[in-house]
């Protein structure tokens, strides 16, 4: 089974309305759309492009009032879901539930459904400047591409969380991400190729580029997408599928053959998988 997977190296600037935002998501949709993507990532955090848009004082928005734009966000991207035939993981929105927020990714299948997975471990910046809560549980989705998974930025820096959510049949980890500096970006790119050699997955991840300049905490971005794989063969030996231009406004496309990744658990140089101790660690208790 294979996929064709693309993902958005979204630019953040400073827009006036939400029309704004829908014609520049439409846009990346319709350039992956033309190399006949089947499953689409945009980054974790992009939809705080939306808090540029003055309020009715000219002021830029809170963190608070992003949710108010959650049902035009779902309406939006449930229909270019349909329109592309295309999965889209349209990176990370901040939703309110029961007087809470909560950063969550958010995958729209071509049929209409909608299934979100919240991020489940929390940044500093996100607990004490944006007041956000972690999300409690780990799913997997089904697809008539194959299992994936949902992790968001930091998520990817535990290695328990990947190991749980390829114990349950994930071979794809999808990984938005948002770094405002070379740091956090390295830590995300490296954690993700440690999680792709451990798991024996592929993970696709990219970040965010540009600069909303009224926004609280999203002045700078530093973002790279990329598509990496086990470091084995038949799979390139750094380990990297694709790779985009740092900090470019562009997306990337590569095929996904999880057949691969049966051959490499099952034969490979070395057999991660299936070598694990669970006699000494269990993947989930």
């Amino acid at each position: 089974m294979k996929m064709r997977a693309a993902a958005v190296q979204y630019h953040l600037h400073s827009i006036s309305s939400f029309d704004e935002f829908a014609a520049q998501a439409e846009h990346y949709v319709k350039t992956a759309q033309e190399f006949e993507t089947e499953f689409l990532l945009f980054p974790e955090f992009f939809t705080t492009q939306l808090l540029s848009i003055p309020d009715e004082q000219g002021n830029a928005r809170g963190i608070e009032s992003l949710p108010d734009y959650t049902s035009a966000y779902l309406d939006l991207f449930r229909d270019l879901a349909a329109r592309s035939d295309m999965h889209i993981i349209a990176g990370t929105h901040v939703v309110r539930r029961e007087g809470k927020l909560y950063n969550t990714a958010h995958l729209f299948y071509p049929d209409g459904r909608v299934e979100t997975q919240e991020k489940i471990h929390i940044t500093p910046t996100e607990v004490h400047e944006w007041n956000m809560a972690k999300g409690d549980g780990l799913t997997v989705f089904e697809t008539e591409k194959g299992t994936i998974a949902m992790l968001t930025c930091y998520d990817i820096e535990f290695p328990e969380i990947v190991r749980m959510a390829r114990a349950k049949g994930a071979d794809v980890i999808f990984c938005p991400s948002c770094t405002d500096d070379r740091h956090g970006f390295h830590r995300v790119r490296y954690c993700c190729h440690a999680r792709t050699i451990e798991n024996q997955i592929y993970i696709v991840t990219t970040g965010t580029v540009g600069s909303l300049p009224t926004v609280d905490f999203m002045r700078g971005n530093f973002g790279q997408a990329a598509v990496l794989s086990p470091n084995d063969v038949p799979f390139p030996p750094k380990g990297i599928v694709a790779e985009g231009e740092i900090n470019d406004d562009m997306i990337i496309v590569a095929d996904l053959d999880l057949s691969l990744l049966d051959q490499v658990r099952e034969k490979g140089s070395v057999t991660t998988w299936r070598d694990r101790r669970t006699d000494l660690y269990t993947d989930w208790s």
